[in-house]
């Protein structure tokens, strides 16, 4: 799909790009001549996300490294904080227990709360107690994901959402949530263990993102190859049950896409590892789609990386027609970016995409700290090479009111 009219062909967006390196303690700001602006230091490195905020703040994840049974997993976190423009600590806020801890992102709210993913413990019992079949216990154990919110006047949740209330499996017909996959494509099945064979970080959520028009959260789940979208309008009851909220599903998925395997329906397995899955932002072409960075990590037809973007199958009211025994639509993306020697574009792991004003769309390879920025047509018009692995890369406009006065 062409954007006429907004995109210049050949043109590079002009902004500071926000980068937190993986194995360093500085955040920092860089222009498009490549030049570090500013530069942020704390004693943690990322785990993993960093955001400018519109006050000029910096919002930014920490790794603790506290020896709980997750420190050593990839994303592992534990802490956030938010600094000023001079580097000091004016908030923070840490859960990093051995029975749960932050990881990999967050997400600032319109109302000022702060949306974070986090790993919580289940015992092998409690697993089993569950109807998780054993042969995919190999860690003996599992760490579903939650969703909590958090106030930061108070430091206390006041909204969370947990993966383990919306289980179903077909495994152990003794347990109540035993049923047919394919006919409850709204839930989550509990033995789906895609390619990591029953390792106890079981679904690995990368990434959060939030639409305020919808009142709805976007999650990237990496251990099951496809994005789902959940309803924020709930009540923390609500989310733990089947029904209430705007949409009236409770905290039941709304919408999920990548691979249809996972609930037990036919169609082509999308995603592959993937990470940042986002709503693009209004002001941008394709605002209201969804962006994603596809890994491609053990695609059959060869490892290679695509950044994907999808028109999501929305009713008028934001609902969407999740049908049973379906795939979820459509069936096709609308726009791609693969390199024209596929092999030749690979982020093994982390890494993100962002659709700029323009029409850009700036592409973070993060294992490899390769940020370059692609026109529509996929042709290259900026790369910028870091010396270390990155998480993500952001780039805010010159304008951005964060950056006003500084």
């Amino acid at each position: 799909t062409a954007y006429m009219g907004v995109f210049t062909a050949g043109g590079v967006f002009g902004g500071y790009m926000l980068l937190a390196p993986l194995q360093s303690n500085m955040t920092y700001l860089v222009d498009t001549d490549e030049l570090v602006d500013h530069t942020w230091t704390r004693g943690y490195t990322p785990g993993n996300s960093a955001y400018l905020l519109e006050d000029g703040t910096l919002l930014r994840t920490g790794k603790v490294s506290n020896g709980n049974r997750f420190a050593d997993t990839g994303g592992a976190g534990g802490i956030v904080e938010r600094f000023d423009w001079n580097g000091n600590v004016t908030w923070s806020y840490s859960l990093a227990t051995d029975e749960e801890c932050l990881h990999h992102d967050v997400e600032f709210l319109p109302n000022g709360n702060i949306l974070m993913i986090a790993w919580e413990h289940k015992t092998y019992a409690e697993a089993i107690a569950a109807g998780r079949d054993s042969g995919l216990l190999a860690d003996g154990e599992l760490w579903p994901d939650k969703i909590i919110e958090v106030d930061p006047s108070t430091n206390k949740i006041v909204w969370e959402w947990h993966v383990w209330d919306h289980l179903i499996q077909d495994y152990d017909s003794a347990k109540s949530n035993y049923g047919t996959i394919d006919k409850h494509p709204e839930l989550i099945d509990l033995n789906y263990v895609g390619g990591s064979r029953g390792v106890a970080d079981w679904n690995h959520t990368n990434s959060i993102d939030y639409n305020e028009d919808l009142d709805q959260i976007i999650l990237s789940v990496h251990g099951f190859d496809e994005f789902w979208v959940i309803d924020h309008s709930t009540t923390t009851a609500e989310a733990a049950s089947h029904y209430g909220g705007t949409y009236g599903k409770g905290g039941d998925i709304l919408y999920r896409w990548g691979n249809p395997e996972a609930y037990g329906a036919s169609g082509d397995h999308v995603f592959y590892g993937q990470h940042d899955a986002q709503w693009i932002t209004s002001g941008s072409p394709g605002a209201g789609n969804i962006l994603v960075f596809n890994n491609g990590q053990n695609r059959p037809q060869g490892n290679y990386s695509t950044v994907e973007e999808i028109v999501p199958d929305m009713n008028p009211d934001g609902s969407y027609p999740l049908t049973i025994g379906q795939t979820s639509g459509p069936l096709s993306q609308e726009w791609i970016y693969m390199a024209p020697n596929p092999t030749d574009f690979y982020g093994q792991n982390i890494s993100g995409a962002q659709r700029l004003p323009n029409g850009n769309t700036l592409i973070c390879e993060g294992p490899n700290g390769y940020i370059f920025e692609v026109a529509n047509d996929g042709t290259v018009v900026w790369t910028y090479q870091d010396t270390g692995a990155i998480f993500k890369a952001i780039k805010y406009p010159y304008g951005y009111s964060g950056l006003s006065g500084l």
